[in-house]
């Protein structure tokens, strides 16, 4: 399955933004689908998933201001994101696994989008 990230861009600390990923080649609901996040410097993070079955995971420090749904009918994800911090700048990248589960690490993955980026300023 190819993934397209795209939503990113500037905003200030407080604003909400919301990222899509969309797939080509295969329909989404075979898919288990996460968000990662990799600020410069620092190693990729994983920020959501989406497993096949609908149920969601997030990493603690989005809990709450994050919210990863799907729309299987237009083959995307999507990560709503409220309340941003300039610790959230980072390039967002969407990541698919066709196993049933979603995971945490980004090993657990086998298909990535390009990423798309997200700079929160103060």
């Amino acid at each position: 399955v190819q993934l397209q990230a795209s939503g990113g861009g500037l905003v200030q600390a407080g604003e909400s933004m919301r990222l899509s990923c969309t797939a080509s080649g295969r329909s989404l609901s075979t898919y288990a689908m996460g968000w990662f996040r990799q600020a410069p410097g620092k190693e990729r993070e994983f920020v959501a998933y989406s497993s096949r079955s609908g149920g969601v995971t997030y990493a603690d420090f989005v809990k709450g201001r994050f919210t990863i749904s799907r729309d299987n009918a237009k083959n995307a994800v999507y990560l709503q994101m409220n309340n941003l911090k300039p610790d959230d700048t980072a390039v967002y990248l969407c990541a698919a696994t066709s196993n049933w589960y979603g995971s945490t690490s980004s090993l657990g993955y086998g298909s990535w989008g390009q990423g798309t980026q997200v700079t929160v300023s103060s």
